[in-house]
């Protein structure tokens, strides 16, 4: 049973310091201590509640992963094996995970975090909620991959507003929900971070004067990439509730501009 789920930021070391300064401004977060032998990880600390996002400095453009809390990590293991995923480097009481479609994950002990973090508020009234981890999936492997990340959770699979996205809902009160999207031409597999905004046009300006570039155009979201040159999407989805608005909903059938 997964426990808790965080959200990981992983962005080239020598671009870290640019991350870290973007994104705790962008989630009203302050930066933990830096931790590390290259000061390579940071966690974002939210005003209240537990935090659920974390970054590390890697070594490559970086992207984003999933690190799944639980009772007892050997039996994660064993059940992850037994749906396809492989085990990339052990520790005495984590792992380093890779699915069958190539996504990097890691199972780790829970920790007690049980309070989702506040929505942000942003100048100007709007608001926005970092709470989505979209696992970009090529076409050829999707279906296996869709199965073992449902089985693996154990999370309800809902169809998503558009045939290539299918969402797994996180129970109530855990932070980080997981989105798989089939992509349209073949790709190594990848993950980027959505944001839920109440606006989602304040939401891109707000995080344009804080130093990111938008880079493409959806029927309900905006694909941005951060001053380290992260991409991830702002979506017009309630930051409360992580439903896509109605008025975004009618949107959704327009073809999408490539990123």
């Amino acid at each position: 049973m997964i426990r808790w789920i965080w959200a990981f930021i992983d962005r080239p070391l020598e671009r870290f310091d640019q991350a870290c300064a973007f994104w705790s401004t962008v989630t009203d977060s302050q930066l933990s201590t830096r931790r590390g032998s290259d000061l390579e990880f940071a966690t974002l600390l939210p005003s209240s509640g537990d935090p659920a996002v974390k970054l590390q400095g890697v070594r490559g453009s970086g992207g984003a992963h999933l690190d799944l809390e639980v009772n007892d990590v050997s039996e994660a293991i064993d059940q992850a094996q037994g749906l396809g995923a492989t085990v990339v480097a052990p520790h005495p009481d984590w792992a380093v995970m890779l699915s069958p479609g190539g996504q990097l994950f890691c199972l780790t002990p829970w920790q007690g975090a049980a309070l989702r973090p506040p929505v942000v508020e942003h100048p100007g009234g709007t608001s926005s909620r970092l709470d989505q981890v979209c696992l970009d999936v090529a076409s050829a492997g999707y279906e296996v991959e869709r199965a073992f990340w449902a089985a693996l959770t154990g999370w309800k699979l809902h169809a998503g507003a558009r045939a290539e996205f299918d969402l797994l809902k996180a129970p109530k009160g855990l932070a980080i929900r997981i989105l798989l999207q089939r992509l349209g031409n073949p790709a190594d597999a990848g993950a980027h971070l959505d944001l839920a905004c109440s606006d989602i046009e304040a939401a891109r300006s707000w995080h344009q004067q804080c130093g990111a570039s938008v880079v493409g155009r959806g029927p309900h979201w905006i694909v941005m990439t951060d001053p380290s040159g992260g991409t991830y999407c702002l979506t017009a989805r309630d930051p409360l509730t992580g439903r896509l608005g109605d008025g975004a909903r009618r949107q959704a059938d327009p073809p999408v501009q490539p990123w």
